[in-house]
């Protein structure tokens, strides 16, 4: 591997994208004392996580708005707190109903009994046992989210100290325990809720995440592997939302040496005899440096920035068909008061998920199975303007939806028609439960996937730089490419295309950094 340390190169690292993995690899690598760029193709950061004014005196949270995943070493490690970000528990996530009054689902099984035994007293008792079931193997987090995965491919085989460790880590759970952790990965996660809990409702607040933003719905093989995965990586929040997070990784980045460059495209990564030499930029400029970290999607990384040629075929092979067309859209609604959910109009809502029936979010997942997107699709909900005022003028709301299922291949293709029917479509789930919300709506923005793709520079608008299937989760992107190095001397993943997948968790572009950082001392 070529050293970080160079001298005589204008750069030691090139970092392609200052969304939050990005800034998260740069900042790691520049408070390892290494001289960073950082070249965004946008003229702001952030990528997904950054929002900005879609109507006048409105400001959007971004593409994805769950902060609870993100990683607390990364905190700790890069010092965020000190740049601004506000750390917090889980928010409670409300589930609106339209008979009844919905289900403010708190994270601990304390805050959370009187809700949940007003529709079962038996889910009250369970949903401690299903909280503790998480706490005991929660010991796992570490080695599957946490750590550079094993290199089974490597010229030494497999790091059989790394496997006994996390065998062991496995083993501590005890027989039955062990066999759980086994037997609940390939199952949907309706099986699975349904062996814990009675309410519906319940069922649906939680299996939610399971199939957000994935060609996955609540009865497909394997999404409750995708529960776990949520669960298992709940650390609390940012405070702030994710527009607090990426303002504390680009002050760190900035405080620790990197340099930010915004308007600053990629046209392609130079490679010579299969080593990197560095970037050069649309326009002409040429950036030189030893390592180039692409936090871009793994298509637009090795089929559109290298040239035919610098990989080999099998491994262009594998990355065309890795699969990331997305299944999601994003409304964003400027309203003149607040968000009121019938149910409980008392209630201030930052979060809600909607759905009252595991089969009715399966049936919105049917849609984009034949190229429609859902008449009633599905809605994760947040109301930024509940913790952060400033991002609406006095007394008025934004409501970010993220719109489930939408597909990037719609039958007939996306235009102007098809993407205001979208935005009725999700006005109009959202309106069964604050029906009152249509008469607020003095903006929004809809933004389909297609739209996606072409604002954040991710191909086929997955917002999680490709499917979360099992097969992309434990091989990501590509066999040669698990830890983060590819098979380009010098070029490494740092992206949510990278283990451990998407999300705000920062933790690809970090364990990126680390195995960057490992490369130069051997």
């Amino acid at each position: 591997m070529s050293s970080l340390s160079v001298g005589a190169r204008r750069y030691d690292v090139v970092v392609i994208g200052a969304g939050h993995n990005g800034l998260t690899t740069a900042a790691l690598l520049a408070k390892a004392g290494r001289k960073v760029v950082v070249v965004e193709r946008r003229d702001v950061v952030g990528g997904i996580a950054t929002g900005g004014e879609f109507h006048p005196g409105y400001v959007s949270a971004g593409m994805a708005h769950d902060t609870t995943g993100v990683r607390p070493w990364v905190v700790d490690a890069l010092r965020l707190e000190s740049f601004g970000l506000q750390r917090g528990g889980a928010a409670p996530v409300f589930a609106p109903a339209t008979e009844g009054r919905g289900l403010l689902l708190h994270h601990d099984a304390g805050g959370a009994a009187d809700e949940i035994a007003a529709h079962s007293g038996a889910d009250a008792g369970r949903y401690g046992e299903y909280r503790a079931f998480f706490e005991r193997i929660g010991g796992l987090t570490g080695r599957l989210f946490d750590s550079v995965p094993p290199d089974v491919l490597g010229d030494g085989g497999i790091d059989w100290r790394e496997a006994l460790s996390s065998g062991w880590a496995l083993r501590r759970l005890g027989r039955k325990g062990m066999m759980e952790v086994l037997r609940i990965g390939p199952m949907c996660v309706a099986d699975w809720l349904n062996e814990w809990f009675e309410s519906e409702l319940l069922k649906c607040v939680l299996a939610g995440p399971a199939v957000y933003g994935t060609f996955t719905g609540p009865w497909s093989p394997g999404s409750n592997a995708l529960l776990a995965r949520h669960e298992l990586l709940c650390a609390g929040r940012v405070r702030t939302g994710p527009a607090g997070l990426v303002a504390a990784l680009e002050k760190a980045a900035r405080a620790f040496g990197a340099e930010i460059r915004t308007g600053c495209e990629v046209e392609r990564i130079r490679v010579s005899g299969g080593v990197v030499g560095g970037v050069s930029l649309v326009g002409g400029e040429e950036i030189d440096a030893a390592i180039v970290a692409a936090s871009c999607d793994p298509k637009r990384t090795f089929l559109g920035l290298l040239s035919g040629g610098d990989v080999s075929t099998v491994l262009e092979h594998r990355i065309e068909n890795y699969r990331m067309n997305g299944t999601t859209a994003k409304v964003n609604l400027a309203l003149s008061g607040s968000l009121r959910f019938a149910c409980r109009p008392e209630l201030d809502v930052e979060y809600a998920r909607t759905g009252e029936t595991l089969d009715e979010m399966e049936r919105a997942f049917d849609a984009v199975k034949y190229g429609r997107f859902a008449e009633r699709p599905v809605l994760d909900i947040y109301v930024p303007t509940v913790a952060n005022p400033q991002f609406a003028p006095a007394g008025h709301s934004v409501v970010s939806l993220t719109v489930h299922f939408a597909p990037y291949d719609l039958s007939g293709g996306w235009n102007d028609a098809q993407r205001e029917a979208l935005g009725d479509a999700a006005v109009g789930a959202l309106a069964r439960y604050a029906p009152g919300v249509g008469g607020l709506i003095v903006g929004r923005e809809v933004l389909t996937p297609v739209d996606i793709e072409s604002r954040y520079g991710v191909t086929g608008g997955h917002w999680h730089h490709g499917e979360h299937g099992l097969d992309q989760l434990l091989v990501r992107p590509a066999p040669a490419c698990t830890r983060y190095a590819t098979p380009v001397e010098g070029l490494y993943l740092c992206g949510s295309g990278s283990h451990p997948g998407g999300g705000l968790t920062c933790a690809p572009g970090a364990l990126a950094a680390r195995g960057m950082l490992e490369c130069a001392v051997r």
